[in-house]
């Protein structure tokens, strides 16, 4: 079985080691973290491996994941050059952000190269390594590395798919607007409700059956069939004194309404422009 090294156990990182160790699909020789006490934290999590406290500890293995931070993701791979331990190795990060271009200095010392993004919230890491299978991951990078990892990331459920490195960012840019920027828009209605009156705990009941039924049919249908609401229907006097509500509620929140407002338009256009199926 192929010896795989963690560089930075946070959440990601145990996850993957865990799942890479339970289900054989490379051998967790050792982990180096921030301290000697994360790490042996992360190897009681993962189940596998020897917990080490610098790279000069570190033993030679057949790959080499990063699960740092993408700032510390260029110090770290000159760390591994500069140790002599990827000549002939993959080396790979997790980074949503970043594309396997930030991994030079590792090709430069004989390295094949790869990014793996998990697409899941780790959150809580627990329930994560409990429901991995079926996760989309964006991969990127040398053929060879890619060779190497995707047999592995099949076997822990994984569902990989190839995306263009030149466009990492925006890539990232999507899993931000479908979760991160998600959770703003909540945040606000979540706020909007409470300002007329409906205390937080009802206003979440109030807004979860919206959210999941329109969640439901954006995937059934696409997100243009799936709009609904006054800029849907045209009633523009409607989104004018919400508008203005908004705005005299709430500065910023009024902001990002009107922010909202152009593409939401473009999106009822290519709903009126789209016969219905």
């Amino acid at each position: 079985m192929r010896s795989l090294n963690i560089v930075g156990a946070g959440h990601v990182g145990r996850v993957l080691g865990r799942l890479f160790a339970a289900r054989g699909a490379f051998r967790v020789q050792d982990v180096l973290t921030r301290s000697p006490a994360s790490a042996r934290a992360a190897v009681a999590f993962i189940g596998a491996g020897a917990a080490v406290a610098g790279y000069a500890q570190l033993r030679r293995a057949d790959l080499t994941m990063l699960a740092v931070g993408d700032d510390q993701i260029g110090p770290a791979c000159a760390a591994l050059a500069a140790a002599g331990l990827l000549e002939g190795t993959t080396l790979f990060h997790c980074s949503g952000a970043l594309a396997s271009g930030e991994l030079a200095a590792a090709a430069a010392a004989g390295a094949a190269v790869a990014s793996v993004h998990p697409i899941r919230s780790f959150a809580d890491p627990e329930a994560v390594a409990g429901a991995f299978a079926g996760t989309w991951c964006g991969v990127e990078g040398d053929a060879a590395a890619l060779a190497a990892l995707e047999p592995a990331l099949l076997a822990i459920g994984a569902q990989p798919v190839p995306i263009d490195a030149a466009a990492k960012t925006l890539y990232h840019a999507a899993a931000v607007f479908a979760s991160n920027y998600l959770v703003t828009l909540l945040d606000a209605a979540l706020r909007a409700y409470q300002a007329a009156g409906i205390p937080e705990p009802v206003a979440r009941q109030l807004v979860r059956p919206l959210v999941e039924e329109t969640a439901a049919n954006v995937f059934r249908l696409g997100a243009a069939p799936a709009l609904s609401g006054p800029l849907a229907r045209g009633d523009l006097a409607t989104v004018d004194r919400q508008r203005r509500a908004v705005r005299a509620w709430d500065a910023a929140t009024g902001r990002l309404y009107e922010a909202l407002e152009a593409p939401t338009t473009e999106l009822a256009r290519r709903k009126r422009a789209t016969p219905p199926a």
